[in-house]
C-alpha cells in the first residue's frame, strides 16, 4: 500500500531566540548568565541574534534543538538522513515490528508510468510474499529448534522464534518499505541540514522532507531560519558546473516558504 509523507515539529527548546541570545552574549560578557538574562527582553535578543546570523560565529546555536517525528517516508530516506551524524535518531525497526502487509513509497518517476508503476507493484506483491513465506518458515523451523535445545514449552519458544525470524526475513525487504523515525538536530546543524537537502540536486524524497521540515521551523523560530534554504539563497550556487542554473527562482520559492 502506498504511503505519504507526515512531518510534525513534537518538541523544540522554548525560547529559542534568547537562548541563543543568552549564549552568545556570554561569550563577550563580564558579568554572569542571571545578569544577561535580566537585562535583556525579546526584542533585544531577536535583535542581536539577526545581527549574530551574519557574522561566522555560529556555536551559539547548538544551543536549541528541534524534534521531528517523521512518517510515510523509504528505507532510502532515512539511509540518507542518519548521514547526518550530529543529531539523534530512533526508527522503527523490523526486528520487533513485522512488516506483514508493509507500507511502501512510490518514487514519482515510476508513479507516472503506467508500465514501471505495473512491474513496481507486481514487485512489492513478490516481496511481500517472499517475506511472509520466509516468516512463517523460519519461525515454525526455530520454534521447533528452541523446544528441543532449551526445553522450553511451543508458547514460550515461538515468542523468541518470532523476533529471530523477523531479523533475517527482513533481508528481502526493499528500500521502498515504509518507515518512522524521530530526529532531533539542533539550529546549527539544521541549517547545515536544509542548505544540502532542499538543494534541487538532493534527492527528490529528502528534498521534499528537509523542506517540509524547514517550514515547520520558520514558524517557531523565523529569526534563527528565514534566510535557510539552499545554498544559493544567501549567494552563489556553490555546486559550480553542476547548479540547476534556476537560482533566482530557487530563492523566491525559500524567501516566500
Amino acid at each position: 500500500m502506498k504511503s505519504e509523507l507526515k512531518v510534525s515539529l513534537v518538541r523544540y527548546t522554548p525560547e529559542p531566540v534568547k537562548t541563543v541570545a543568552m549564549a552568545a552574549k556570554l561569550c563577550y560578557s563580564k558579568v554572569g548568565i542571571e545578569d544577561i538574562n535580566k537585562k535583556m527582553n525579546d526584542e533585544e535578543a531577536e535583535k542581536f541574534v539577526k545581527m549574530l546570523m551574519g557574522f561566522s560565529h555560529m556555536s551559539p546555536l547548538e544551543h536549541i534543538s528541534f524534534s521531528f517525528a517523521i512518517e510515510g517516508v523509504s528505507r532510502t530516506l532515512t539511509h540518507q538522513l542518519v548521514r547526518h551524524r550530529l543529531a539523534s535518531y530512533s526508527q522503527q525497526s523490523q526486528r520487533y515490528v513485522d512488516e506483514n502487509a508493509f507500507d511502501y513509497i512510490i518514487p514519482p518517476m515510476i508513479e507516472n508510468d503506467e508500465e514501471a508503476l505495473r512491474v513496481f507493484e507486481e514487485s512489492m506483491d513478490t516481496i511481500q510474499a517472499s517475506y511472509e513465506k520466509l516468516r512463517d518458515i523460519l519461525t515454525l523451523n526455530t520454534t521447533k529448534k528452541i523446544m528441543a535445545e532449551d526445553g522450553l514449552n511451543e508458547s514460550e519458544a515461538r515468542k523468541k522464534a518470532v523476533k529471530l525470524a523477523n531479523e533475517d526475513a527482513r533481508f528481502v525487504l526493499p528500500g521502498a518499505c515504509e518507515t518512522k523515525i524521530i530526529t532531533t538536530m539542533n539550529a546549527r546543524q539544521l541549517l547545515h541540514f536544509f542548505e544540502e537537502r532542499t538543494c534541487v540536486r538532493a534527492q527528490w524524497e529528502i528534498r521534499e522532507l528537509a523542506t517540509q521540515m524547514l517550514k515547520l521551523v520558520k514558524e517557531v523560530c523565523p529569526v534563527i531560519f528565514e534566510n535557510a534554504g539552499p545554498g544559493c539563497v544567501n549567494g552563489g550556487c556553490p555546486e559550480g558546473k553542476m547548479s540547476c542554473g534556476k537560482a533566482k527562482e530557487i530563492r523566491e520559492k525559500f524567501k516566500n516558504l
